[in-house]
């Protein structure tokens, strides 16, 4: 049986969330605060969980904050933040935080259910459940870093890095402009569904980040670059002629 947690402070939506769920099959565990969830998350009471509902506006720590605590402390359980705070800024702030999903308030409960399903499949892939969908494209490699976008994961020799879902949509996207300059204003619409005018530094912040992965050195990139003016553009340079990129396809 899965096992969910959802951190809601409002007493009637954490009931029925509980109750829906429940009905679905899953196991429930309802905490009211930020601090709450990460005891459970990170804590010295620390919980195996499969997927977490997180509100923003809580008491004490907010949803952001402990979206970025976990993340940080390198718990990976597939999130959702399920929020009253629709505003281009705020979605971007939680994928920025690490969330792998974002629903806003109100919404159907039939959508809810669908997004949770879309990320214990993913947690399924991870853990080796179940396989991963095998597609001539579900890899990418250059040189000794080979990208595979369904397990969310990123491979430097023997090192493997988990990757959010956002940040494997950023990186999936440059990966299939390669050579190409990439606006921000494009990614914040064909990454994140946003206005061209949206703040841009969440997606700076998510460069950065996957620099720190995919870099020998993110001070002077030779993958992630940035266009100045523009935005960016992903090269890959293969370590040799027997070990050639592998073309990501047009999304």
């Amino acid at each position: 049986m899965k096992r969910i947690l959802i951190v809601e402070d409002e007493q009637h939506l954490a009931d029925g969330l509980r109750f829906n769920l429940e009905q679905e099959g899953y196991e429930v565990e309802v905490v009211e605060t930020g601090e709450a969830a990460l005891e459970l998350l990170v804590g010295a009471k620390r919980v195996e969980f499969d997927a977490v509902v997180l509100d923003v506006m809580l008491p004490g720590k907010s949803g952001f904050e402990v979206m970025t605590e976990m993340r940080q402390s390198h718990q990976y359980v597939p999130t959702l933040i399920l929020t009253a705070r629709g505003h281009s800024a705020d979605v971007l702030q939680g994928f920025a935080a690490g969330a792998d999903d974002y629903l806003v308030k109100p919404f159907e409960l039939d959508i809810l259910i669908a997004r949770i399903h879309g990320l214990l499949r993913r947690r399924d892939w991870l853990r080796g459940a179940a396989e991963p969908p095998q597609t001539p494209n579900d890899r990418f490699t250059f040189g000794d870093k080979s990208v595979y976008y369904e397990l969310l994961e990123l491979r430097v020799r023997d090192q493997i890095f988990p990757l959010t879902l956002m940040e494997m949509n950023v990186l999936r996207h440059l990966i299939s402009h390669a050579g190409r300059p990439v606006s921000r204003g494009q990614m914040l619409e064909e990454v994140w569904g946003l206005r061209e005018d949206t703040d841009t530094r969440a997606l700076d912040n998510f460069i950065v980040r996957l620099r720190r992965y995919i870099e020998d050195d993110p001070a002077k990139p030779k993958h992630l670059l940035t266009v100045r003016g523009v935005g960016y553009r992903f090269e890959a340079f293969p370590a040799d002629a027997r070990t050639p990129a592998v073309p990501a396809p047009e999304l």
